[in-house]
């Protein structure tokens, strides 16, 4: 059987404890500096007091209008029998009234602090997450990443509001109907009330339990099944390339049906835990209302005794009931904060060092000083890399997949560090320098442009935050793309989807040259820049490129060898190392593998333009045939 693996990832992410999580979120009630916050706290407090003092008052009233009706109050205070039943019943009627008032009051003064909570938590888990390492978003997925925020943030509001306003509340208010019952009624009546609230909250709080870690699997599941359909959704071309609509639904139905089983359990176990709470409670109640019957029938309790100790029994009843709903609810806010704090706690992989200095760009020379790096230890990808960009130069990488040409633009990014040797910029190793400045000095054209799901003219100003139109337009018109944009039906106000999938891929890589272009960095990566434009439209941008590298220190990816046969200095690697470099010329004459790999792509160019393009049927290869060509030829081939 195929083992589900998909959201290992998410599910298995650092988990902060329920007490941990607790310390975390209380500095939000009490933040220092913050007087209002403070004060609407207290406030919210002394409401939430009153309405607990109005509410275990409430049934008195009651008690004590069923005795003027009964005629059993003759030896009531002055104030009682001047009041009449009708007017007792108003008052009834008023500290209901009043119970209410008090608690909207709290909730609307306490309102925004939960809010204040829920957005600087919200917002320290967003740049936390950016913070964050390539690799760590590299191995997560995104869709389980965003619903365990989201059922964080959610669960924040929920633990404020509710441990504040509701566990508190209860046991306040428990307390004094149970001290009413000693002194109106005698212990014994104390005693039923405690035990039946023992009894009551032990069995809560074990089948809560069980049912938390149901719910957990039930939250794994959901985790999964969206991932699922958000990364189907992502790769919708894909899946219609491949005609795989039934595949991709199969695939959601079997994490549903997971889900749906895991929903069934915590289906089943809450009807099991309403069950046993009102069988207890029910119990309880019973058993005082019978002592209560039978000191009327005595002649120790009045009528309105009897009913005011069922107003009692009935008032804690309801907030026991919610106990249930509450003490589940802050269980799951407390494991779905649990795990957004775990992320929160999960520590940035490329940090800036104490002391680091901004970067200063002079004259923009990259030395990479025997570098070595890996992504996993055990399979290393640079070996011992030693090279040199000088000021205003233009350095060229070539060579297969996976020898390391893209990992040196990630470390001079610095997405991550090196595990040996150093990288430095005009002298300054990287790792000692501002990640921000470092940043700032770099501009990077990859090959594949993601672009964000707004507008043309969001997405070329992202470049350069502050930009004006003028700006823009500048470097649309350098892209070679401003006419283009000017053609589409609402211009540079055009959406471009998400990801840019209303755009082509040409169209997609020159908004991404127009929005390096507007940054205007001091040094450049170019990876695979063209690699998604015609002939025609790359050697115009080949020209802006160009004119962009003008003084800057650029360092270029390539497969295609005829862009960057004009490179001051064309590197050669090969499984992490530098096996040549030098000029085109030089390496020419050097006959190794780079005039190898020159020759081939020439002569498959050379068989391209003097051949006519074959019709569809025939650009397949026949299945019977076993002698075709290599993988490497045809992609070189079908990328000139």
């Amino acid at each position: 059987m195929r083992r589900n693996t998909a959201t290992s990832a998410d599910m298995h992410a650092p988990t902060a404890s329920g007490w941990a999580t607790i310390a975390r979120v209380l500095p939000y009630l009490w933040p220092e500096g913050q007087l209002w916050v403070k004060q609407r706290v207290v406030a919210a407090l002394l409401l939430l007091l009153a309405a607990k003092l109005v509410s275990v008052t409430t049934p008195y009233f009651y008690k004590l209008a069923v005795d003027m009706l009964s005629a059993e109050a003759a030896q009531d205070p002055v104030w009682i029998m001047t009041l009449g039943a009708v007017g007792l019943v108003v008052a009834y009627g008023l500290a209901r009234i009043g119970a209410v008032a008090f608690g909207e009051a709290r909730d609307a003064i306490f309102a925004r602090v939960g809010q204040r909570a829920i957005r600087q938590l919200a917002l320290e888990t967003f740049r936390h997450i950016h913070a964050l390492s390539l690799r760590f978003h590299i191995t997560r997925k995104t869709g389980g990443l965003s619903r365990i925020i989201e059922r964080g943030v959610k669960g924040v509001d929920f633990l404020l509001r509710f441990m504040l306003f509701s566990v508190g509340p209860l046991v306040l208010e428990l307390t004094m109907v149970s001290i009413l019952f000693a002194l109106l009624f005698g212990w014994q009546y104390m005693v039923v009330v405690v035990v039946t609230i023992a009894i009551y909250v032990t069995f809560t709080f074990k089948v809560t339990e069980m049912r938390v870690r149901i719910r957990r699997e039930m939250n794994d599941q959901d985790t999964d099944a969206n991932q699922k359909a958000i990364d189907s959704l992502l790769n919708f071309e894909t899946v219609k390339y491949f005609n795989a609509e039934g595949r991709e639904a199969a695939r959601y139905d079997v994490a549903m049906q997971r889900y749906e089983v895991a929903a069934v359990r915590t289906g089943q176990s809450l009807s099991f835990l309403n069950a046993g709470q009102s069988f207890i409670i029910t119990s309880g109640l019973v058993i005082v209302m019978v002592m209560a019957a039978r000191g009327v029938q005595a002649g120790v309790l009045t009528v309105g005794d009897f009913v005011m100790v069922n107003a009692y029994m009935i008032q804690i009843t309801m907030p026991l009931n919610f106990l249930g709903t509450v003490y589940r609810e802050i269980r799951q806010a407390l494991v779905d904060m649990g795990q957004m704090f775990g992320l929160l706690g999960q520590p940035a992989e490329v940090v800036d060092r104490p002391g680091a200095k901004p970067l200063a760009v002079k004259g923009g020379e990259i030395v990479f000083d025997d570098v070595r790096f890996a992504y996993d230890a055990a399979r290393p990808i640079l070996k011992g890399i030693s090279l040199r960009v000088g000021p205003g130069q233009k350095v060229a990488l070539v060579g297969p997949s996976g020898s390391g040409k893209s990992t040196i633009g990630r470390l001079l990014f610095r997405f991550y560090d090196v595990t040996g040797g150093a990288v430095r910029i005009d002298g300054q190793d990287l790792r000692e320098v501002q990640q921000t400045s470092l940043h700032a000095a770099i501009g990077v054209v990859p090959q594949d442009t993601v672009l964000f799901n707004d507008t043309v003219y969001y997405n070329i100003a992202y470049g350069r935050d502050g930009a004006t139109e003028a700006e823009v337009q500048a470097a649309a018109r350098a892209a070679r793309i401003h006419d283009f944009i000017l053609s589409l039906p609402e211009g540079y106000q055009t959406t471009v989807g998400e990801r840019g999938l209303k755009l082509s891929g040409g169209e997609k890589q020159r908004v991404g040259i127009a929005r390096t272009l507007l940054k205007n960095p001091p040094i450049l990566i170019l990876d695979e820049a063209t690699s998604a434009l015609d002939t025609q439209t790359e050697r115009s941008i080949q020209e802006s490129l160009a004119e962009m590298g003008q003084g800057r220190s650029v360092i270029t990816i390539a497969h295609r060898l005829s862009t960057i046969a004009d490179a001051d200095c064309i590197v050669v690697l090969e499984e992490g190392r530098v096996t040549e470099q030098g000029t085109h010329d030089e390496l020419l004459a050097l006959d190794g593998k780079y005039a190898a790999m020159w020759a081939r792509q020439s002569a498959d160019e050379e068989d391209i333009s003097a051949s006519p393009p074959p019709a569809f049927a025939g650009a397949l290869p026949d299945p019977e045939v076993t002698d075709l060509p290599k993988a490497g030829n045809w992609r070189y081939a079908h990328k000139s």
